[in-house]
């Protein structure tokens, strides 16, 4: 029988065990000063990815958008299922951590049993029964002397992938609704090029019967009759063009927010988005809130618990195990003292030979570990690059926009000119046909450049982790 002084011990000992996982050390990265494209106006940035986020897409202050993103919070199909992965992940740590703790089992039985006459441990004089009843209760209790730290590196793995699957469910959700937000602000941009083209159909239709009033009062040839018509007939191709561009981006929004495409519609609307200024003195600290950043760091984490539980191979594992209970022939006198049975007392277990499996397997761990250190190098480098991009953009589009307004202003002006020539017989129809066309890939440009800009700052704010905080909170 085993002393109730040695389970103790050994008891003692599990809680002081030691851990044969290396220590913990994120990969060394250099974080720059500040952001290259931001002129240094960001500080560096620090770890601080829980801190809150909100509700970054109502600085466009578009209630349509509010209410789109509220519907993918609630019906997106990626979106569950990556709920269900974190929910799967939070299981598994559950899972994980339950084995830090003992497991108790309840049994019971009630059988009949018949022995052989000639079996080899009767004797001649054996008057035992041959027919007998056995019947027991009883509980079990079994627990691991977790000495090498298998146990707790196993739940402290367990806990990282919670954590990481809960940063994935995150970097899922800021990638959906930056989605959301790009394919509304390319819808909405199409709205107002439709708008523009509407107008040239108008105002072309115009120059065509004025042209053709021309022709047929012998002023005009049928040669500009002829480009009248084909500039007529090209804005409505790009009408017709851009229509169906819209409807590809109505059918995306459907599905991100749920809704089959068959029965969603956005009524068409003139909205003067405004592209959102970026406070002065954002912290670059928002750059380390990146959700696929703490997932990558979490998951490096639990690589780094999984070599020790490797390493924990090379050692005995160690079981105590209790169980108690009555066992008897009869029912009626089942649960009395001349019944009652238990034993207690410590196992042991240690592999001897397999043939290089646990080398093999410590090897496995650290070559994962390797792996997702270098997952995770890329993914802080990736994500310096997003931002640096996104800020360039917005600098550099911010200065094509000032020569565009510019070369919108001239091409109209060249319009009016071109026109009132016309109309004064000093020129063909073919300067206004050039003037024309000018004008109108100009206006396009910009409305296409109002788009990109405003993208621009749906990278930006999806580059920095999912909004911030003007005090850098």
């Amino acid at each position: 029988m085993i002393s109730a002084r040695l389970v103790i011990v050994l008891i003692s000992a599990a809680i002081a065990g030691c851990s044969l996982a290396p220590t913990y050390k994120k990969p060394d990265i250099p974080v720059p000063k500040a952001y290259k494209e931001a002129a240094g106006i960001w500080k560096e940035a620090k770890p601080s990815d829980r801190l809150p986020r909100g509700k970054w897409w109502k600085i466009y202050h578009d209630l349509t958008l509010d209410k789109l993103m509220d519907q993918l919070s609630v019906a997106n199909a990626d979106l569950a299922v990556a709920v269900a992965h974190f929910d799967e992940a939070m299981a598994y740590a559950s899972e994980a951590n339950s084995y830090l703790y003992p497991t108790v089992n309840a049994g019971a039985h009630v059988t009949r049993n018949k022995q052989s006459v000639y079996r080899a441990t009767r004797s001649p004089t054996s008057r035992g029964p041959i027919v007998y009843g056995d019947n027991a209760v009883g509980l079990m209790a079994d627990y691991e002397v977790d000495l090498w730290g298998r146990v707790r590196n196993l739940a402290a793995a367990g806990e990282a992938g919670a954590q990481a699957a809960a940063a994935d469910l995150e970097s899922v959700r800021l990638s959906l609704r930056a989605e959301l937000a790009d394919n509304y602000l390319a819808l909405r941009t199409l709205d107002a090029q439709t708008n523009l083209l509407s107008g040239e159909v108008a105002a072309y239709s115009k120059a065509l019967t004025m042209t053709r009033n021309r022709f047929e009062g012998g002023i005009d040839s049928a040669l500009d009759v002829s480009r009248a018509k084909a500039q007529l007939d090209s804005a409505q191709a790009r009408l017709a063009d851009t229509a169906a561009e819209r409807a590809l981006y109505e059918h995306a929004i459907a599905t991100l927010v749920g809704v089959p495409a068959s029965s969603f519609k956005l009524k068409p609307a003139l909205i003067d988005l405004q592209l959102p200024a970026v406070p002065v003195g954002v912290p670059a600290t928002l750059l380390q809130r990146r959700p696929d950043i703490a997932a990558a760091e979490r998951r490096l984490f639990a690589a780094n618990a999984r070599i020790g539980m490797a390493k924990a191979a090379f050692f005995p594992t160690i079981n105590l195990f209790a169980s108690g209970g009555y066992e008897g022939m009869y029912q009626p006198a089942l649960l009395t003292y001349p019944n009652l049975i238990w034993s207690v007392g410590p196992s042991a277990l240690l592999t001897i030979f397999d043939a290089g499996r646990r080398e093999a397997r410590v090897r496995e761990a650290q070559a994962v570990f390797d792996e997702e250190g270098a997952k995770y190098r890329a993914t802080v480098l990736k994500a310096f690059q997003e931002a640096e991009d996104n800020l360039a953009l917005l600098n550099d589009l911010a200065r094509e926009s000032i020569s565009l307004k510019a070369a919108v202003a001239d091409t109209k002006h060249a319009l009016d000119l071109a026109m009132n020539r016309y109309r004064e017989g000093a020129v063909s129809y073919l300067e206004v046909t050039v003037a024309q066309t000018a004008a109108q890939q100009a206006q396009l440009d910009e409305l296409n450049l109002r788009k990109r800009r405003l993208q621009a700052s749906v990278g930006l704010i999806r580059a920095l982790g999912g909004g911030w905080s003007p005090t850098g909170g």
